[in-house]
């Protein structure tokens, strides 16, 4: 009787296209069980062209380990599903080569079929992927399984059940920039009196929260936050250098007006498009590789605990495009006031529910 594997792939692009990276394991049909792991850089791309280059590793891995093995592949991507059922057309040239190459390993193996499934079940894919784009590459196969008397067999334990962590997102009360939009990035401007008052506001509302830890940014208006409502929690705050807000370079102190007076062509290649830095700065891309870490070391170090996250502008969206699981471009189409909180949770099975956006009630 053939072997069965499950193949799972994804991949992701920072930016789509962006700097991208792919991931794919090969299962076990009968068992679960992990027999080879993938994942690799594919340089500046788009998601789709990530995506098919996990397929490609995927299927390339069930190749190397039996050739006469069926083969069920799993993606969240609609796209790449339909395209290698034969019911979408592959048009981008880019994906062309990679569905071509996709389908050739396909013929060597004793049958491939293709199952789109919700993203929250390809997580173990993803984080391959993630490992891709974050600089660190995952070539690994399982060890032969060891061999057993039949009597010696022991029950398989149970999975441990899920375990959601609560991130509560509080952006920094008010500074003297505020008021006027101006663009601000790396300054060390305080809170103002007004932002004070929003930060001991937001501190009474923290107490209903049932925070465990406090996390934020070391720039001084969020450290000013923090404290305000640490102090008022009996916690701690632990500072973190990956959620400063963007660096704006030249922009910095700039109104949005006065940046495209005085930047007319940087400024609108940084308003529209996010792999674009602004002059001297970051790009939002960038800051959503370090917000990446940010979130996976809050989730890895907190499991399971209630966590405040203060932070800025740009870094609470992004988590947000997280949770959403949505393109970096969601950071200019949401507003968040000052001493606005956001609230995300997240499983430890891969969902994520954004269940608070913007909530000024505590202003008010």
């Amino acid at each position: 009787m053939s072997r069965r594997f499950v193949v799972e792939a994804d991949g992701g692009s920072r930016g789509n296209p962006g700097p991208a990276g792919y991931g794919a394991l090969v299962r076990d049909a009968d068992t679960g069980r992990v027999l080879a792991e993938r994942a690799a850089s594919v340089g500046r791309a788009t998601n789709n062209v990530a995506e098919y280059g996990g397929l490609v590793a995927g299927l390339q891995a069930a190749l190397d380990l039996d050739p006469q093995a069926e083969v069920e592949v799993k993606m969240d991507s609609k796209l790449v599903v339909e395209q290698m059922s034969g019911r979408w057309k592959v048009k981008h040239p880019d994906m062309q080569k990679l569905a071509l190459q996709a389908r050739a390993l396909a013929r060597q193996l004793g049958g491939v079929r293709y199952t789109w499934v919700p993203r929250a079940q390809n997580a173990a894919a993803d984080a391959l992927a993630n490992s891709a784009m974050d600089g660190r590459p995952v070539h690994r196969d399982a060890a032969a399984e060891p061999s057993t008397v039949e009597d010696d067999v022991q029950p398989v334990a149970e999975p441990a059940p899920p375990v959601t962590t609560v991130l509560h997102l509080l952006r920094h009360g008010r500074t003297e920039h505020t008021p006027e939009r101006r663009y601000s990035g790396r300054n060390d401007l305080p809170l103002s009196a007004t932002g004070r008052a929003e930060a001991e506001a937001a501190a009474l509302r923290a107490k209903e929260l049932g925070i465990e830890v406090v996390v934020a940014s070391p720039l001084r208006r969020t450290r000013e936050t923090a404290e305000v409502v640490a102090a008022a929690l009996g916690l701690p705050v632990r500072l973190d250098d990956d959620l400063v807000e963007l660096d704006f370079g030249g922009l910095e102190g700039l109104t949005a007006e006065e940046a495209r007076t005085r930047h007319p062509l940087a400024a609108r290649r940084f308003a529209g498009d996010v792999t674009v830095p602004a002059p001297g700065g970051e790009s939002v891309a960038d800051v959503a590789a370090r917000v990446q870490r940010a979130r996976e070391r809050l989730l890895r170090e907190h499991a399971g605990r209630t966590v405040l996250v203060v932070s800025h502008v740009t870094p609470i969206k992004l988590l947000l495009a997280a949770g959403l699981g949505v393109g970096l471009e969601v950071v200019h189409r949401v507003f968040l006031e000052a001493a606005s909180l956001c609230t995300v949770a997240w499983s430890s099975d891969g969902r994520s529910a954004v269940r608070l956006l913007n909530d000024t009630a505590h202003l008010r």
